[in-house]
């Protein structure tokens, strides 16, 4: 019996048609919309967030905010799209509920301190469901909520 692969790799995006290849960088002004060229009112969101015990603990260390300060903002977003779109993003994902680490990454903060970490706690957080691929819109605003969680942590 073959065992199975803890991640699934599916197109996310198969309605749409993406004539860039998986590996090459853009830029907005080439035509390529980024999460960085959509703007979202996340103050309820914030709000409530605070409200959580959980959720309010998760700080950025010393050293996540010494690497954000190596690679810069734009390297950040870009692991935050890539986590996204290969940990939240899929319909199905087979570890769901443990498959973003409590460390290691300034992203997999973000990722719990805003309930975009499973499924689970995106939808309760934000109201959409699981059992679904996630939209290219959906997707930039996970994005969005995990780097405005950056950018204040920050300030």
């Amino acid at each position: 019996m073959a065992k199975q692969s803890k991640y699934v790799e599916l197109s996310l995006f198969p309605e749409e048609d993406f004539s860039i290849p998986k590996d090459t960088d853009h830029d907005e002004d080439e035509g390529h919309e980024s999460a960085e060229s959509h703007e979202y009112d996340l103050t309820a969101l914030f709000e409530r967030l605070s409200q959580s015990a959980f959720r309010s603990r998760f700080h950025l260390s010393k050293k996540d905010k010494e690497y954000i300060a190596q690679k810069g903002l734009h390297t950040i977003r870009k692991h935050a799209e890539d986590f996204v779109a290969k940990r939240l993003a899929p319909a199905m994902i087979p570890n769901d509920g443990k498959q973003t680490p409590m460390r290691g990454h300034p992203v997999f903060i973000a990722q719990h301190a805003t309930g975009c970490c499973c499924r689970g706690c995106f939808y309760k957080w934000h109201h959409i469901p699981a059992g679904r691929q996630l939209t290219a819109e959906e997707q930039r605003y996970a994005v969005s909520v995990l780097m405005t969680w950056i950018e204040r942590q920050l300030a």
